[in-house]
């Protein structure tokens, strides 16, 4: 063999290795007890059924943990499931999907604990602080208020519930246990941020649950970030008072408007959801058309007059008191007043309607939101100044 041949074959038996070793670190990574995987179940059997862990070895879970509250099997062979390992040994690996309402007692909490695997706990009864939480073989654990949810929540709406819990305190063999709930949906809820990370995009619409309202709008939860849902995007209509449209609780669809990951800042827009009304405009509402509408709004140069939401126009202060000059709308008009008003001007550049009263002598004259007036005896500003200036004139001659 010549010196060429055996250097070619000694790098392919090194490339080998090299690959085998790659194959064993991904295949045969070691478990940490506790550690969470995502696993295959493979084969359903009577009391044990084998997972496909990534792993040397056989992965085995206790049968009844795939069953659902009424003892029935709500697995399928193929199903990826989310387990916890427990121990090594031999070649079989031990898993389980939490601890659940049997077992040993404290000596399977304790492991528990110290693996850092969730336990199923029933809320009993509230005590000074918290609540009494029943753990596997009637241990009794308490679980602090701060610790029941991300959200405060009525102490009735808890009682009786069976949640999964975290034991966060351990001590007096087992005489003093702390639980935690709220540490298991931390951990859910950083996994569907990181989700979120690469999915989120500004545009999309998804389904969300007001958390909390406040003056200036609301915040919605979307499953891994909280977002501020502000007033002026809840609706095309005008909205003066938050509580009158959303409550607490309440299921939305939301558009993303701004996403802002480094300062943990994000928008939404209830109102990107719905159709425009405006798109009404110039189809349904039309020039000379007559409406009816609700006074919305007062200012110093006229009234806002609502023909459905999202669709407003200005009633100028010309347009009212009937021939005779007023120093406000409020004179004449309130709000919440039902008018019948005409369509004087569309603007679908700027979305601007000018109305005047229906039957009203010059309701057809146009008028714009700017635009200043005086009475017609004695003309505009600039007639006055161009008379003042010529009288000026004529008495120099």
């Amino acid at each position: 063999m010549s010196d060429d041949q055996f250097e070619e074959m000694m790098d392919g038996e090194e490339n080998f290795a090299a690959m085998f070793e790659a194959s064993l670190s991904t295949v045969g990574q070691q478990l940490e007890p506790g550690q969470k995987i995502e696993a295959t179940l493979l084969q359903l059997g009577k009391d044990w059924s084998f997972i496909g862990v990534g792993q040397k070895g056989e992965g085995v879970l206790a049968s009844a943990e795939l069953l659902n509250a009424d003892g029935e099997l709500q697995y399928a062979v193929g199903d990826r499931i989310s387990v916890y390992f427990l121990s090594r040994s031999g070649g079989e690996l031990r898993f389980t999907t939490r601890i659940g309402g049997g077992g040993s007692g404290t000596e399977q909490l304790e492991n528990a604990f110290q693996s850092g695997i969730p336990v199923d706990g029933r809320i009993e009864k509230e005590i000074k602080g918290g609540f009494e939480v029943k753990l596997t073989g009637n241990v009794r654990a308490f679980c602090p208020f701060s610790q029941t949810g991300l959200r405060q929540t009525e102490p009735a709406d808890l009682i009786g519930q069976t949640l999964p819990f975290r034991i966060t305190q351990f001590s007096e063999r087992g005489r003093n246990i702390v639980v935690s709930h709220r540490a298991i949906l931390d951990e859910q809820r950083e996994q569907q941020r990181a989700g979120l990370r690469d999915t989120l995009q500004e545009g999309m619409v998804l389904h969300g649950t007001v958390t909390n309202i406040r003056d200036f709008g609301a915040f919605v939860d979307i499953g891994g970030i909280e977002g501020l849902l502000p007033i002026s995007e809840i609706s095309y209509g005008r909205v003066e008072n938050v509580e009158d449209v959303l409550r607490v609780g309440q299921e939305l669809e939301v558009a993303v408007k701004k996403i802002d990951w480094e300062n943990n800042k994000f928008s939404f827009s209830l109102r990107e959801t719905q159709a425009d009304p405006w798109n009404k405009v110039g189809s349904i509402y039309k020039v000379a058309g007559q409406y009816p509408g609700q006074v919305s709004r007062l200012a110093q140069f006229g009234a806002f007059v609502t023909l459905e939401d999202g669709v407003d126009g200005l009633l100028h202060i010309s347009k009212l008191g009937d021939g005779q000059r007023i120093r406000h709308p409020q004179d004449v008009l309130q709000v919440g007043q039902q008018l019948r008003v005409v369509i004087e001007k569309i603007d679908q550049v700027e979305k601007r309607i000018s109305l005047a009263l229906a039957g009203a002598k010059d309701e057809v004259e146009e008028t714009s939101y700017t635009e200043t007036t005086t009475t017609s005896g004695f003309g505009s500003f600039g007639d006055l100044l161009k008379a003042g200036q010529n009288k000026k004139g004529r008495k120099k001659r």
